[in-house]
């Protein structure tokens, strides 16, 4: 465990849980060669959010097609004070930080009830995280933070330890989504496991709607959402010495109205061997082979309220959008 104090503010500290012992088969390349060597071929999707894919990302957020962040921080308008209220002040800890452009819109609230703010990001981007906590102290003179670089089980499993009696955990963007059903049980397992009874969660849920929005979103007319794709095969290269050629394949994407997803893929233009030498890994791919990326899930609001009661995670309110295309749920931890 890495502990990064910066000289230039005595408010922030980046930890990176990276490299714990318990959670060290993550970072071996292990779950690539799982992924690769089975039928279908798959990789998860974290590989994505390097350095380069996390600021894709927040391009990708700025899309007119790309309706869930704005639409999610809408509601953080409409209903952050009433979030601060339910809660009281609480050390504040988001899964996925990124750029925490919503998380301003929290600490807008917060700040409404409190003269001083604890926030701990959590993020696999360590270069993400501290040049947005900086940015934040610069921007919030009252704002400690303490940056955890890590996956989301790594840094649940390290938190530090907190000055205030409660706690929110909180997960924006439909995230969530990218989880298959097992794991998502698994996640909000990890969370309930973190905090205390009484602590806080609150999740934002992307709900099902027409593809006819969906598809564009993960598929938008500039190309950014593809750029994105094709840097999991750059990231990749870089991270296991690979020859990956991100011409040869190409970037799909489509709502699977069954499964309620949409499901993304980078599929072989041709017969082809990749090796990632690091992995002592040889792969072959044959022509229009696709390998799944990403899976973004859409939500059933009631569906989904139910499974947070089952993991231990009592709804304490839902806020929506007036087009019904998103949700914030605020849950309670009350033990299982």
């Amino acid at each position: 465990m890495n502990l990064k104090p910066f000289p230039d503010s005595d408010r922030l500290t980046i930890e990176n849980v990276s490299d714990a012992s318990v959670t060290a088969s993550t970072n071996d390349g292990s779950d690539v060669i799982a992924g690769l060597t089975q039928k279908p071929k798959s990789i998860p999707s974290y590989y994505l959010y390097d350095d380069r894919g996390s600021e894709l990302f927040e391009q990708i957020c700025e899309l007119p097609e790309y309706y869930p962040t704005r639409t999610e921080a809408e509601i953080l308008k409409d209903y952050g004070s009433a979030i601060a209220q339910t809660t009281g002040n609480c050390e504040l800890i988001e899964l996925g930080s990124g750029s925490s452009t919503k998380t301003r819109l929290l600490f807008d609230a917060y700040f409404g009830i409190a003269s001083r703010l604890r926030y701990i990001p959590i993020d696999v981007s360590a270069g993400m995280l501290e040049a947005s906590a900086k940015q934040l102290l610069a921007d919030y003179p009252a704002l400690e933070i303490h940056g955890l670089v890590g996956t989301y089980e790594q840094a649940l499993q390290h938190l530090p330890s907190s000055p205030l009696s409660k706690r929110m955990v909180f997960f924006l963007g439909s995230s969530l989504g990218n989880f298959p059903p097992k794991q998502c049980q698994e996640l909000f397992q990890q969370i309930t496991a973190s905090l205390n009874i009484g602590d806080y969660f609150l999740l934002g849920l992307d709900l099902q709607k027409s593809k006819d929005i969906l598809e564009p979103a993960y598929n938008d007319s500039q190309g950014v959402t593809a750029e994105f794709n094709y840097n999991l095969l750059d990231h990749l290269n870089r991270r296991f010495n690979g020859n990956f050629n991100r011409n040869n394949f190409q970037h799909w994407t489509f709502y699977n109205s069954q499964q309620g997803q949409i499901e993304t893929y980078l599929c072989s233009t041709k017969p082809q061997t990749v090796q990632l030498k690091d992995l002592n890994l040889t792969v072959e791919f044959e022509e229009g082979e696709p390998i799944c990326t990403e899976i973004s899930r859409k939500f059933d609001l009631g569906q989904m309220e139910q499974e947070l009661a089952q993991q231990g995670l009592n709804v304490l309110k839902t806020w929506t959008d007036p087009q019904d295309w998103f949700a914030l749920v605020l849950c309670e931890v009350k033990g299982t």
